[in-house]
């Protein structure tokens, strides 16, 4: 009986003991929770290293950039305006639905990666215009500097004349080529080297790439409905809603 009461008595002490250990190492968790006011930047370490707790001024920075992202944004910006002017001429110039539906999406599209293009670019410090080579003999304000696929002021006069079936062919003619000069911009970015790391830009253009690719394939199904009036555009709905 003895036994068993000194057993019970060290069982108690021990517990005692522990809850005031415990208390003990709990004070610094519960007065760094109590300041709520303290901001804690931790940077995780490497495999098998700890981590660091870094000062509450620290900021995050940017990662490295390559002048090549810079000059693809602007030129992309250029690019998509000229496409989203091409779509605005859609409502006065044909009635075909599955062109209008097209045109909405695309201006859509484009108006909203130009606002991400130009707040990258913003956040960057770079403006978001092209700055333009002064060349000996050139009158720019003539022939502004066109991207790859860009219409010349030629096409998309005949594109402002046009009405109906002429301008539904003009208008997909056009956005094809318009399309396809984009790829090639974003094949450059990448063929360009140390470009097209930063992981905005590059989850951004393999979006556009991706996206323009698929655009292309139902713009070639309605062209070829367009040259054969009366024949369904089944191809060209695929994938939209009205």
């Amino acid at each position: 009986m003895k036994s068993f009461y000194l057993k019970g008595r060290a069982w108690r002490s021990g517990l005692m003991a522990a809850s005031t250990l415990a208390g003990v190492f709990s004070l610094p968790v519960c007065a760094q929770q109590a300041d709520p006011g303290t901001s804690v930047v931790v940077q995780p370490g490497a495999p098998g290293q700890p981590t660091r707790i870094l000062p509450p001024s620290t900021r995050a920075t940017l990662p490295p950039r390559s002048p090549k992202d810079v000059e693809f944004m602007q030129g992309m910006i250029m690019h998509h305006a000229q496409a989203v002017e091409m779509t605005a001429l859609i409502e006065s110039s044909t009635q075909n639905k599955e062109l209008r539906l097209l045109g909405a999406r695309i201006s859509h599209s484009q108006s909203e990666e130009i606002g991400f293009m130009k707040r990258w670019l913003g956040a960057r410090g770079e403006p978001t215009e092209m700055p333009m080579p002064e060349m000996p003999g050139m009158d720019m304000s003539q022939q502004p500097m066109l991207m790859p696929g860009m219409l010349t002021a030629k096409q998309m006069d005949a594109l402002r004349k046009a009405k109906g079936a002429d301008f539904d062919q003009l208008f997909l003619t056009g956005m094809i080529q318009h399309h396809n000069g984009a790829l090639i911009m974003v094949k450059d970015l990448f063929d360009t080297a140390g470009a097209g790391q930063d992981a905005e830009l590059f989850n951004f253009t393999t979006d556009i790439d991706s996206g323009q690719r698929a655009e292309i394939r139902i713009m070639q199904a309605m062209l070829g409905a367009v040259a054969r009036p009366g024949v369904p555009a089944r191809a060209a709905r695929v994938g939209w809603r009205r």
